[in-house]
C-alpha cells in the first residue's frame, strides 16, 4: 500500500515514515500543499495522510483539489481541535480526521480501516459482525446465541439504509449531515433527531450491550463511526 504523507513538520514526518515503512507501507512525502496535489495526481497513492495547516496551499484546498478528480482515501492529521473545522474537512471530502497529538496505534488502526474499505469488497453482500450475520441483498440479520441457536432480527427499511451506510464505511467518521442527506434526503440535513432515534434503535437491536455500544460509536459534535474492530468479515 502506497501512502502519501503530506505534513510540513519534519520531526513528525520522519517518525511516521519510519513507523509506516517498518509495517510494510510504501511512503512518499510532501512538505507543502502544492507538492501534495502534484504527488496525489502523479504518484498514484492508495491513501493520503494530510495536515490541514500546509504552506502554499491549505489542507482544505488540497482536499477539494484531489476530490475534483479522485476518490483516494484522505485521512486528516491536524492540531486543529475545533469541531467546526473537523466538519469542514469531512464535508470537503476527507474520509477521516485524527487530532494531534495522536496515539500511533490509533493512526495505524485508522489506516487499516481505510484499506479494508477500499480492498475490493464492494460487491460483498453478506457480513459477519460478532454474533450477527447480515445479508444486505436479502435484507436479513441473524443473531447466534451462546448455544448456537440463531434468531432473526427485524429492521425497518430506514434502519437498513442506515446500516448499509455504516457497513460500507468501516472505521470512517460519518457526519450527521452526510447520514441525514443519504438516508432521508437533502432537505432533512438538519433533522438530527431522526438520526439519534434510528442509531439508538440500531444499537438496541444489534449491539450486545446497547448502553455500552461497541459498533455504532458517537463522535461528539460531529457524527458517528462504525467500528467493527476485528469482528467483521465477508461471508462467502
Amino acid at each position: 500500500m502506497k501512502i502519501l504523507l503530506a505534513d510540513d513538520d519534519d520531526q513528525l514526518q520522519r517518525a511516521l515514515r519510519i513507523t509506516l515503512a517498518a509495517r510494510g507501507y510504501d511512503v512518499i512525502a510532501a512538505r507543502d500543499g502544492a507538492e501534495a496535489i502534484d504527488l496525489a495526481a502523479n504518484a498514484h497513492p492508495d491513501l493520503i495522510l494530510l495536515d490541514l495547516g500546509m504552506p502554499r496551499v491549505d489542507g482544505l484546498d488540497v482536499i477539494r483539489a484531489v476530490r475534483a478528480w479522485s476518490k483516494i482515501p484522505i485521512l486528516v492529521l491536524s492540531g486543529r481541535t475545533d469541531s467546526a473545522e473537523k466538519v469542514d474537512a469531512l464535508d470537503a471530502g476527507a474520509d477521516d480526521y485524527v487530532t494531534k497529538p495522536f496515539a500511533m496505534d490509533e493512526l495505524l488502526a485508522r489506516i487499516r480501516a481505510r484499506a479494508r474499505s477500499t480492498s475490493g469488497d464492494e460487491g460483498v453482500a453478506s457480513f459477519a459482525i460478532g454474533a450477527l450475520t447480515v445479508d444486505l441483498a436479502a435484507k436479513t440479520v441473524r443473531a447466534t446465541d451462546d448455544t448456537g441457536r440463531a434468531t432473526s432480527v427485524r429492521l425497518t427499511p430506514t434502519e437498513w439504509r442506515l446500516l448499509e451506510l455504516f457497513l460500507k464505511n468501516p472505521g470512517k467518521l460519518l457526519t450527521r449531515q452526510m447520514l441525514l442527506s443519504e438516508v432521508w434526503g437533502p432537505f432533512h440535513a438538519n433533522d438530527a433527531g431522526y438520526l439519534r432515534l434510528y442509531v439508538a434503535q440500531l444499537r438496541r437491536k444489534l449491539e450486545p450491550t446497547p448502553s455500552e455500544p461497541r459498533f455504532f460509536l458517537t463522535e461528539s459534535g460531529m457524527g458517528y463511526r462504525f467500528e467493527p474492530g476485528t469482528t467483521i468479515a465477508p461471508v462467502e
